[in-house]
């Protein structure tokens, strides 16, 4: 299955930014890999629909990842390159950059993701859209689209650096089966957030 592709907002999010390099006589300036400063952004609307940034570490869903590779080169929400092959994310409202663990539901499968991007903005439930590094090192990038839990965590230092040089993190410890089996009987019931969903 190819990359599921929809409209952006890079447009909305990048514009101040390329007015002012405009301004300049310069063309795109990327933005230094760097998790400081952390940026939550202000509030915003894409296709009618009401984004409001905010940090939440105690972020616990279940929804569905789908993934993207078609724009390498570009800018991502927080001014950086946009590289396929690294294992980012894209956010519709958690501060940019936050670390997330991305656990797939039908495996168990779980690796360390960075956001640093703004969407999914098409598809009901989609919570993450993954970069084509990550959709591989999570196992779904053949699929397209794949039932996960996202969750914010705080990792070590290491691991973020890996993640900042364009390369994986060690995978985390596979959910054991019967929480898989909890949390998508959760996901079918429609539940979505949670502090614990395996509770």
């Amino acid at each position: 299955m190819r990359c599921l592709s929809y409209i952006r907002c890079r447009s909305i999010l990048t514009f101040p930014l390329a007015l002012a390099l405009s301004a300049c006589g310069g063309g795109v300036h990327y933005r230094p890999v760097s998790d400081t400063p952390v940026r939550i952004g202000k509030a915003y609307m894409v296709k009618g629909q009401s984004y409001v940034p905010a940090a939440n570490p105690d972020y616990d869903y279940l929804g569905y990842a789908s993934w993207y590779g078609h724009e390498s080169g570009n800018q991502t929400a927080n001014g950086e390159r946009f590289h396929p092959s690294a294992v980012t994310a894209a956010h519709t409202t958690l501060p940019l950059p936050t670390y997330v663990e991305v656990t797939a539901l039908d495996t168990g499968r779980t690796i360390l993701v960075r956001i640093n991007d703004r969407g999914p903005f098409a598809g009901e439930g989609r919570i993450i859209d993954l970069s084509k590094g990550a959709a591989e090192q999570l196992g779904i990038r053949t699929r397209g689209i794949a039932a996960v839990r996202v969750r914010v965590v705080e990792p070590p230092e290491n691991d973020r650096k890996l993640l900042r040089q364009g390369k994986n993190a060690p995978e985390r410890p596979r959910v054991a089966e019967h929480i898989l089996a909890n949390l998508r009987a959760q996901l079918a019931n429609g539940a979505q957030s949670g502090n614990d969903p395996a509770s």
